[in-house]
């Protein structure tokens, strides 16, 4: 089965946005980026089996992303705030399955930005 427009056009942005979050916390170097491709390739095979996934493919590569940080470089992203207090902790994604999904700091339940606009 081949990827449709629609899959495409989510993966593109999915990497565009995730890039945009790596660059602005100074961590997209060419390792990393190879990540972030990795992730982008698995869930082409995945939304080509669930099409109308292409709403929570954002979401799901962000995770992926950070999953492959964790084990290759430690926790990302951190809470900028909570790091300041000298409690460094990695925000989530959430909702963990859904549409616009948005880093969260699960230490003080707020909403940091959208996947794809940290500062």
């Amino acid at each position: 089965m081949s990827s449709t427009p629609a899959i495409e056009a989510a993966l593109h942005s999915a990497r565009a946005l995730i890039l945009a979050d790596l660059t602005a916390r100074d961590v997209a170097d060419a390792t990393v980026v190879s990540l972030v491709e990795d992730a982008v390739t698995h869930r082409r095979w995945w939304l080509e089996q669930w099409p109308d996934g292409t709403e929570y493919v954002l979401g799901l590569i962000a995770q992926d992303v950070q999953d492959a940080l964790l084990e290759a470089y430690g926790r990302w992203p951190l809470c900028e705030k909570c790091a300041v207090d000298g409690d460094p902790h990695a925000l989530s994604v959430e909702p963990e399955l859904g549409p616009e999904p948005h880093w969260v700091c699960g230490k003080e339940a707020t909403v940091v930005a959208p996947v794809g606009q940290l500062a």
